[in-house]
């Protein structure tokens, strides 16, 4: 019998493709086993859609005009790829749905936007998005107030609505 030599393997850090979904930025963070390497994936992937989505979510200046609770909407269900559109060409839409964003807008108009743009997200953005409303994004990704913090020093917090 001859020896058989051990070999060890290192799990490797997924690199996301150019432009990620907002969501697969998010899903690698989730993944991390370390605040460290959570903020470090945030940086590494820093984009204004990420930066808009997270604010939503984690400012409590930030206030929702929307219902809050599950958004009567259907999936796109279209392969990936062909027909979807995503948050980081949606995110400059957003302030539509934040208080002090366009408060002229009737409640009927808002929502029949937002389940407009839901119904064109990836459907894994879509979800991200109601969450985000609904200020439950940590339910999800293990990600924190914290943890955007320190990625984003940039950021200012309060005075949004």
């Amino acid at each position: 019998m001859t020896p058989t030599k051990k070999t060890t393997t290192r799990k490797t850090r997924v690199k996301l493709p150019p432009n990620p979904f907002v969501h697969e930025i998010l899903e690698l963070v989730d993944s991390q086993r370390t605040k460290a390497k959570k903020i470090q994936i945030l940086q590494e992937y820093d984009d204004l859609a990420l930066k808009a989505i997270l604010i939503w979510n984690f400012d409590p200046t930030a206030i929702s005009v929307l219902p809050d609770g599950p958004v009567p909407y259907k999936e796109n269900e279209v392969p990936i790829g062909t027909d979807h559109t995503s948050l980081r060409r949606e995110w400059k839409n957003l302030y539509h749905f934040v208080k002090g964003g366009n408060d002229r807008l009737s409640a009927i108009r808002r929502e029949t936007m937002f389940v407009q743009m839901l119904e064109g997200l990836h459907p894994e953005e879509a979800k991200i998005i109601c969450l985000v409303k609904d200020k439950d994004l940590e339910s999800k990704y293990k990600i924190t107030y914290e943890i955007v913090q320190q990625a984003y020093p940039d950021i200012h917090w309060g005075g949004r609505s």
